[in-house]
């Protein structure tokens, strides 16, 4: 008897399971805080299925909000040769860690 659902937030989809922790990209909410994610795309409740066409109508999952923060930092280098340009830049991609909640 599994439990998931496929739920979409930041142009992306994600799997997640109750009691789950991802990674997902930042939303304005504070920390310790609850959010729900209503654009959900399938539930699998054990042997019962349900099929969004693209969503699930009066659906929602879940989630407590642990931590904001921002990743490791990304070296970008642009460079062209002969002509003495070269440009380093960084780059820490902001988030936001949730845990999942029983939906």
């Amino acid at each position: 008897m599994e439990k998931f659902a496929v739920i979409q937030t930041g142009g992306k989809q994600y799997l997640v399971k109750p009691g789950e922790s991802l990674k997902i990209e930042k939303i304005k909410a504070g920390k310790d805080g609850e959010v729900f994610f209503d654009k959900v795309l399938l539930i699998v409740d054990g042997e019962n299925i349900k099929l969004g066409k693209p969503y699930i109508e009066g659906a929602k999952v879940p989630a407590k909000i642990i931590e904001q923060g921002r990743g490791k930092k990304v070296i970008v280098v642009k460079y062209k040769q002969k002509t003495r340009y070269h440009k380093k830049a960084g780059h820490r991609q902001p988030y936001t860690k949730i845990t999942i909640s029983d939906f």
